[in-house]
């Protein structure tokens, strides 16, 4: 059986790419672990550019030091309003530590006086999986879709309740994780690592 690390400690974060693994199919099988089963590895700065330089930084250092294959992600929301900000800073939009309520109003705000055709945004996720030797691969997915003028839906994390997905009239937090995790970004990229896992599984 393949085993992997995911590269965070972010709870949503595990959940929605665990069940996202659940629905493909790779040979032997995949145990999953996070960050929360190595306390000893600490906090990795994200401060890369880039979400693929972020995502290779997170998942070679965890590899590095599990000795077990890992996998990350850097994700975020580009709108084309703000010149594709937050992007790699998206969790930290409204400051270093900042909850995802802090960010969504402060985009809300910047966003105000702007009418539903000049709102539009995607979510972009690089995943990046590492083996403990440094070989690293990327893949890429994304989202298109527009922010919605206030927060509607209560399931999700992050920007899920401002951002409305294209041809559904409902966010993120509305639609729910069976539908979300048909369409996101993250279903995209994960759908590309699945065929990397694949080629993987015969060697482990």
């Amino acid at each position: 059986m393949l085993r992997l690390v995911l590269a965070t400690r972010n709870q949503g974060k595990i959940e929605e790419i665990r069940a996202l693994l659940k629905g493909e199919e790779i040979r032997g099988g995949v145990e999953i672990h996070s960050l929360k089963d190595y306390p000893h590895v600490p906090e990795i700065v994200e401060d890369g550019t880039t979400f693929s330089e972020n995502a290779r930084k997170k998942a070679l250092t965890v590899a590095q030091l599990t000795g077990q294959i890992a996998v990350a992600d850097d994700s975020g929301l580009e709108v084309e309003a703000l010149g594709g900000a937050p992007g790699v800073y998206s969790a930290r939009f409204a400051g270093e530590g900042a909850p995802d309520s802090a960010n969504i109003k402060k985009l809300l705000e910047l966003l105000r006086d702007l009418p539903p055709e000049k709102r539009g945004a995607r979510f972009v996720c690089v995943m990046a999986l590492a083996t403990p030797d440094g070989e690293v691969s990327l893949v890429e997915g994304e989202c298109h879709g527009v922010i919605a003028m206030e927060e509607q839906g209560k399931a999700g994390f992050g920007y899920d309740p401002v951002f409305i997905a294209p041809g559904y009239g409902e966010t993120f937090a509305e639609l729910g994780s069976e539908v979300k995790n048909k369409i996101s970004h993250r279903a995209c990229a994960l759908s590309k690592l699945c065929r990397l896992l694949e080629s993987l599984a015969p060697l482990f």
